[in-house]
């Protein structure tokens, strides 16, 4: 996709500047939120078992749970545990027609995962081992290693702690 650059990539910048001054709350003083957390993020799946596959075997999260959906007779609903009490949940729809993935408004860019230092390491040395193609820490990003599942699903696995990004804390 084509970025913005001369003037166009300024009045971004700009624009972004406006809303972080209108609308960036700091630290101290900040409200509390009113949610525990994410329960889960529920995405769509093509085939159970290639995805259930790749989330255990290749990225190392073990399936917690494999039901059937409740609102769709014949689809499954099923989890994986991605670590601190957080889950990671996929549909299927059988009979329904999905069309290849692609990035647009509404879909899911990707997911980032904090992993430690050294299973960041096992994780590159096991994507090179199946070659699995990914991106990083080739590209003056470190720590971050970045795959698209089978479904075309982005996940990051970023060597930072929660709450930070790049060092800084957030919460």
């Amino acid at each position: 996709m084509p970025q913005p650059q001369g003037r166009e990539l300024e009045a971004v910048r700009e624009r972004r500047a406006q809303l972080r001054e209108k609308y960036l709350q700091p630290t101290a003083g900040r409200p509390a939120t009113i949610a525990r957390g994410v329960h889960h993020v529920a995405l769509i799946c093509r085939d159970v078992e290639e995805t259930i596959r790749f989330y255990q075997e290749v990225l190392g999260f073990p399936l917690v749970e494999l039901v059937e959906n409740r609102d769709y007779s014949g689809s499954s609903h099923f989890f994986f545990d991605i670590g601190n009490r957080n889950l990671l949940g996929f549909f299927d729809f059988p009979g329904h027609d999905h069309p290849a993935f692609t990035e647009t408004i509404g879909g899911v860019q990707h997911i980032a995962i904090s992993v430690d230092a050294e299973q960041f390491a096992a994780a590159k040395a096991r994507f090179d081992e199946v070659g699995l193609e990914y991106l990083g820490p080739d590209r003056g990003v470190d720590n971050s290693l970045y795959v698209r599942d089978p479904n075309g699903v982005g996940i990051e696995l970023y060597c930072e702690e929660l709450g930070l990004f790049e060092g800084e804390p957030l919460l």
